[in-house]
């Protein structure tokens, strides 16, 4: 009876040391990362403003914001709920079909007057540009400036 006991006792402090040893996985949260043909497609459904960030494989700054703005959670929250948001490498060259024409990344960064990188190009829903935004944004600075696009009309 006694060993048992011992040996209930000693399972039970396993487990209860198992369950405080091991932390909990944290749900990373992601932007929600579109290509411009689903952006543009899903915007016909539900009209949302976009947001393009123009990057190249090359960029400090662009792989920067990608670590540091955004990864932040509020970010992450602000974009998923509000905007598409469109992952555009500015110097692809694959065909993009989009509304029956044929054009690339490279040839639609340039169109919204894209010259350096990181850059952001936000877009109405009605797939006008309102303004590009050139350099790195740290999440504040970021928060900011969504929430001003929000507001434009």
């Amino acid at each position: 009876m006694k060993t048992t006991l011992l040996s209930i006792g000693v399972l039970s402090l396993f487990t209860l040391f198992s369950f405080i040893s091991k932390p909990e996985k944290e749900v990373k949260k992601e932007i929600n990362w579109l290509t411009i043909t689903e952006a543009y497609k899903m915007n016909q459904k539900e009209p949302r403003k976009i947001f393009v960030d123009v990057y190249t494989n090359w960029c400090g700054w662009c792989k920067k914001m990608d670590r540091e703005t955004f990864s932040d959670p509020e970010v992450v929250d602000m974009v998923n709920e509000k905007f598409y948001a469109v992952k555009l490498n500015a110097e692809n060259t694959e065909p993009i079909t989009m509304a029956g024409d044929t054009t690339t990344a490279q040839m639609i960064a340039r169109s919204m007057g894209v010259t350096g990188y990181p850059t952001i190009v936000y877009i109405k829903e009605d797939f006008k540009t309102i303004q590009p935004v050139p350099g790195y944004q740290n999440a504040k600075k970021f928060k900011d400036t969504l929430e001003k696009i929000l507001a434009w009309e």
